[in-house]
């Protein structure tokens, strides 16, 4: 099986995943705004974008494709590969992310992405990472064990290893140090894995994103229609500043497009579209607000928890 051969069978692969993230948001809530633009990079390859916004429940998301090549790999896809350093490139992915309206339902971010590195008949490594993580506002502990629940079902056929490893892997990820807090509750995060063989990976990464698709629009129907006042709306507005915070200043993906020269209007459409920031807030003692931050915004075993 030639290399070649394997990055189309990704890149198809990745197209089907792009369309059944955008299907089932639109079963969803079908009066999502839907824009779709295809774009190409000067420096090779492009992506398909696909923005929605204005639903009746979805305030802003994005399901964004990728396939770009390079002839040097940028600092942030090499920071822990120095071998692969002056390198050409090809990178491909899909990355979905959701700002619903109502501060009861999470934000939630998944993707799922590829990796050559070396001439293109001849790379001299091939990886796959991926993962999602969930972003509650409100958060309901059963919501919580069950988004955990179904990322450890995803990852036991591959492995019995692999869920504690890509869940501790998450926590640590998504962790703003300047805040010393988690950006929400985790899930799953992986880089740099090659299983068995490249068709074992593929799937794998597959069954994650499908995972994210199939249990987040599960909480997402549950949540969307719980009452709430502008308190809650303007609590889900500040907590939107650590997601804008971390993306901006952390996220390896968002720093790999932006230095490899990507599309930025793709590479931020991930930002929240309405966020606040209060200087010295802090919440009500024994208020919703500060159960957020006394029980969820640390790493925990939430799947010995009860709901």
């Amino acid at each position: 099986m030639s290399t070649s051969t394997d990055a189309e069978k990704a890149r198809h692969a990745f197209l089907e995943f792009q369309n059944r993230v955008c299907d089932q948001l639109l079963d969803e809530d079908p009066t999502c705004k839907f824009v779709e633009e295809e774009w190409e990079r000067e420096e090779g390859g492009g992506g398909v974008t696909r923005a929605f916004a204005k639903g009746g429940s979805l305030e802003k998301g994005g399901v964004n494709f990728s396939d770009v090549q390079g002839t040097e790999l940028p600092p942030s896809a090499t920071q822990n590969r120095p071998e692969l350093c002056g390198l050409p490139f090809r990178a491909m992915g899909v990355s979905a992310v959701f700002h619903p309206y109502n501060p009861y339902v999470p934000t939630s971010h998944a993707n799922i992405r590829y990796f050559e590195a070396g001439p293109e008949d001849e790379p001299v490594a091939w990886w796959f990472g991926g993962g999602f993580d969930l972003t509650p506002y409100y958060p309901f502990l059963e919501d919580v064990i069950f988004w955990h629940k179904q990322a450890k079902s995803v990852c036991d056929p591959f492995g019995d290893d692999l869920y504690l490893k890509f869940k501790n892997w998450c926590d640590q990820y998504f962790f703003l140090p300047h805040r010393n807090e988690t950006r929400g509750v985790g899930g799953l995060f992986f880089d740099d894995l090659n299983l068995e063989d490249f068709d074992r990976t593929l799937e794998f990464a597959l069954k994650v994103g499908n995972c994210f698709c199939d249990s987040y629009f599960e909480i997402f129907e549950k949540r969307k229609t719980t009452p709430f006042g502008q308190k809650q709306r303007n609590f889900q507005k500040y907590r939107r500043g650590r997601y804008a915070e971390f993306n901006l200043v952390y996220d390896r993906g968002t720093l790999f497009g932006l230095q490899s020269k990507g599309r930025t209007e793709s590479i931020l459409m991930s930002m929240p579209p309405e966020v606040s920031w209060t200087y010295g807030w802090t919440p009500e003692k024994n208020s919703p607000e500060e159960e957020l931050y006394r029980s969820y915004l640390h790493p925990r075993d939430w799947l010995k928890e009860k709901p």
